[in-house]
């Protein structure tokens, strides 16, 4: 029997997987794909955002996909072998503070999963907005793009990606950097994965990845003492005048702190509920969902990915707006 084969979707916060991946998701070439979902926090929200959900799609435990949540990456993956409707691939959507070399060594390294899957690639979003200072910035997202099989730039209506696009290039030679709607037939059917091409590093990275998988225990909630995550879930409608008054004053005195923000929203006068996303100083507009993802569960959900801001200032200041609006 043919492996069934996996693609890991990684990127760093903000970069547009969970978007790219639902359109994937509509396209025939993607029939019969389970999905699982990594987030950073204690709330998961991306799996309530991908529109095609259903019993093939998982959300794995809170935290980085590395040290204890592989054995749940792993675990995830037996069971789905073992269902009796067909799987034809696999796509793993990383959360974006993710290292990827210790999931290339899961899924390259564990003879129970060697035997019914085979890395197919690795697509790495990059935002054309906020690329090169990520890069600067956060090792994980220069090995995200390291590794790629496939480098998708974002965002290229509100940046040049020229610039990007050559740093991307001489960085990983191997990828092609694509821009613009891209086909689901060029993200597909990459692989298998080789290091071959990419940076020497790549090789230690993945051994390294196991050394430390089996010998050191890593709190899954800490990728860095700098980055935290604040995860507010609201039972009653929340007032949209003092939510955009917070998030407006964020935006231009702590943005740059602000690495990620996503949230499922009950506002008051609405009827259904409403998605928003943040990176940084850029907020994009509010969109409507036809329906709750969870159906009874109609809170407000928000999560704040935050670097080098205490989460405690973030959830005051919002409590307090909200106050003030009701």
């Amino acid at each position: 029997m043919r492996p069934i084969p996996v693609t890991l979707l990684t990127g760093f916060l903000g970069a547009g997987k969970t978007t790219l991946l639902n359109r994937l998701l509509r396209q025939p070439e993607m029939a019969q794909t389970a999905v699982l979902i990594n987030e950073f926090g204690e709330i998961g929200l991306d799996h309530l955002l991908v529109e095609r959900l259903d019993e093939d799609a998982v959300l794995l435990a809170a935290g980085c996909l590395c040290c204890t949540i592989r054995g749940d990456l792993s675990r995830a993956l037996r069971d789905l072998a073992q269902r009796p409707q067909p799987i034809a691939r696999v796509v793993i959507e990383t959360t974006g503070l993710a290292d990827p070399a210790p999931i290339l060594q899961t899924l390259m390294g564990d003879p129970l999963l060697l035997r019914d899957y085979q890395l197919d690639g690795v697509v790495t979003l990059v935002d054309a907005v906020h690329g090169m200072a990520t890069l600067d910035e956060q090792p994980e997202a220069l090995r995200q793009a390291a590794v790629a099989d496939r480098i998708v730039i974002t965002k290229t209506d509100l940046a040049d990606p020229a610039p990007l696009r050559a740093r991307l290039a001489a960085l990983n030679p191997m990828a092609p950097a694509l821009v613009g709607e891209v086909a689901t037939a060029q993200l597909i059917n990459a692989g298998p994965f080789s290091a071959n091409g990419k940076l020497p590093q790549i090789t230690d990275w993945i051994a390294a990845a196991g050394h430390h998988h089996h010998h050191h225990h890593h709190d899954v909630n800490r990728h860095d003492a700098r980055i935290r995550a604040l995860c507010l879930r609201f039972e009653a409608p929340l007032p949209w005048e003092g939510l955009a008054s917070y998030l407006e004053m964020m935006a231009m005195t702590q943005g740059s702190h602000v690495l990620r923000m996503k949230a499922v929203l009950n506002l008051q006068g609405q009827r259904g509920p409403v998605v928003m996303h943040g990176v940084q100083h850029s907020f994009h507009p509010p969109r409507m969902l036809e329906a709750w993802p969870e159906g009874d569960d109609q809170s407000s959900r928000l999560v704040f990915i935050l670097r080098d801001l205490d989460p405690r200032v973030v959830e005051d200041g919002l409590r307090a707006f909200l106050a003030a609006a009701a």
